[in-house]
C-alpha cells in the first residue's frame, strides 16, 4: 500500500512525488514509458530554476533573447540578458528523464512501461490504479490518486471529475527536431504567428540541433490541415532566411494536440483525487508553454496531500484547497486573461497582432507592455485594447 500513487511521471507527477517522498511519504510514479518523447517545443523559462536548480550543472545554451513575428512580419525583439535569468530550450526526453531522476533519488518507486487504464475499487471507492505491462495487468494500491497522465488520460475520464475534450478547446500541433547548418542565433527563441489561430517556432537546442514546430488553435484546427500548414511553414522564404538547407537530418517528428482553453477549474479534485499538468490543463493559451504551470501544479498538489495524510483526512472537502491554493488561483486567473487576449489578437486574420507589433516598433513604451504581457504574465492596461482599435480605425 502507498500513501500516494501518481499516475504520469512528466514535469508534474516527478514534481509531486518528489516533494512526497521528501517529506517521508511511500509514493508509486506510474509512467508508460520513459523514452517516450513528449512532442513539445521545450522551451522553458528562468522559473525553472526555483524548482530544478540542478539544471543550471548541465551545458544547456542560454537563451536571452526572444524574436515574435506577425502574420504580416512586423518584428518585435527583446534581449534580457541584462535584466533577467535566462531561459532554456532543452530535447523533452532529456528533460523529463532528469526531473524523473530527482523524483526517484528522493526515494519515489518509479514503475516505467505501466500504462494506466482503469481504478481498482473497493466499497465503491477508488483505491488504486490497474495498469498493463508486457507481463500483464498491475494493480497499485494508495491513500490518495493524483492524475498526471496528460490531456489524453483515461483516468481523468473514468474518474468522473471531466468529460473528453472537444475539438475546439483544443491546439494541435506537428513539430521536429532536425540537425544541420543554419543562420539561428542559438541564444534566441523565434515565435511565428500566423494569420490563422496559431503560431509556428524554431527553438534552438544547439548550436546544430532546432525544435521546429507550428499548430492551429480551437475553431481554427477545423479549417486548415496539419500537414499542410507545417510544410508551408518550413518552406516559407521568412523560415528559410533562417534554414537555408533543403536537406536537415531529421531526428525526431511527431504530431500532437494540447489543452488551449485554461485550467479546468470544475474539474481539479474529488474524493481522494486529484488532477495535476495537462491532464487538468494547466497549459498556457496564448503560447502553449505548460511545463512551468505543469510543475507548480505538481507543487501544490503534493502540499495538500501531505496535509491531508497528516490528518488522515483525504477527502474532496480536504483536497479542495488544491483548487484554491493561491498558486492555483493565479494561474487560472492568468489563463483566463490570455484565453481571452488570444481571441483579440487573433481577430481579422491576426490583423490585431499586426497591429500591436506595428505600434511597438515605434513606441518604446508601448514595446515594453507588449514584452510584459507575453513574457512576463502581466495584465494588460485597459487602455491597451483601445489603443489598438483606434489605430486601426
Amino acid at each position: 500500500m502507498f500513501d500516494v500513487i501518481i499516475s504520469g511521471a512528466g514535469p508534474s507527477g516527478s514534481k509531486c512525488a518528489e516533494i512526497l517522498a521528501k517529506n517521508g511519504f511511500k509514493v508509486a510514479l506510474i509512467e508508460k514509458d520513459t523514452n517516450w518523447r513528449k512532442p513539445c517545443g521545450g522551451g522553458v523559462s528562468a522559473r525553472i530554476f526555483k524548482y530544478y536548480p540542478q539544471l543550471r550543472k548541465f551545458n544547456i545554451p542560454k537563451k536571452k533573447n526572444i524574436v515574435m513575428f506577425s502574420s504580416q512580419y512586423y518584428k518585435l525583439e527583446n534581449r534580457w540578458e541584462k535584466l533577467k535569468d535566462y531561459s532554456i530550450v532543452m530535447d523533452r526526453l532529456e528533460l523529463d528523464n532528469i526531473m524523473r531522476d530527482v523524483a526517484v533519488d528522493a526515494g519515489v518507486e518509479l514503475f516505467d512501461k505501466n500504462i494506466s487504464f482503469d481504478y481498482v475499487i473497493k466499497n465503491q471507492k477508488k483505491i488504486g490504479i490497474r495498469t498493463k505491462t508486457p507481463s500483464g495487468v498491475n494493480e497499485y494500491l494508495g491513500k490518495i490518486i493524483i492524475i498526471a497522465d496528460g490531456m489524453s488520460s483515461k483516468l481523468a475520464i473514468k474518474s468522473g471529475l471531466r468529460e473528453r475534450w472537444k475539438t475546439e478547446q483544443l491546439g494541435i500541433a506537428k513539430c521536429a527536431i532536425l540537425e544541420g547548418e543554419n543562420s539561428l542565433d542559438s541564444s534566441s527563441i523565434y515565435i511565428f504567428f500566423r494569420p490563422y489561430k496559431g503560431y509556428g517556432w524554431i527553438f534552438p537546442i544547439d548550436e546544430h540541433r532546432f525544435n521546429i514546430g507550428c499548430g492551429t488553435f480551437e475553431e481554427d484546427n477545423f479549417s486548415y490541415n496539419l500537414n499542410e500548414i507545417y510544410k508551408e511553414f518550413l518552406n516559407n522564404p521568412n523560415i528559410k532566411d533562417l534554414l537555408p538547407r533543403s536537406n536537415y537530418k531529421q531526428i525526431w517528428m511527431d504530431s500532437y494536440p494540447l489543452p488551449s482553453v485554461g485550467v479546468l477549474e470544475k474539474s481539479l479534485y474529488g474524493e481522494n483525487l486529484m488532477l495535476i499538468g495537462d491532464a487538468a490543463g494547466f497549459v498556457s493559451p496564448i503560447s502553449g508553454e505548460g511545463i512551468h504551470a505543469s510543475i507548480v501544479s505538481g507543487d501544490v498538489a503534493a502540499e495538500i496531500a501531505i496535509n491531508a495524510l497528516e490528518k488522515e483526512d483525504i477527502s474532496e472537502n480536504t483536497l479542495k484547497k488544491y483548487k484554491f491554493h493561491p498558486k492555483i488561483k493565479k494561474i487560472i486567473r492568468n489563463f483566463k486573461i490570455k484565453h481571452s487576449m488570444a481571441d483579440f489578437f487573433f481577430e481579422n486574420r491576426g490583423q490585431n497582432l499586426n497591429t500591436v507589433f506595428k505600434i511597438a516598433e515605434k513606441d518604446i513604451a508601448f514595446k515594453q507592455e507588449v514584452i510584459n504581457i507575453f513574457l512576463y504574465n502581466a495584465t494588460p492596461p485597459k487602455e491597451f485594447f483601445q489603443r489598438i482599435k483606434n489605430t486601426i480605425s
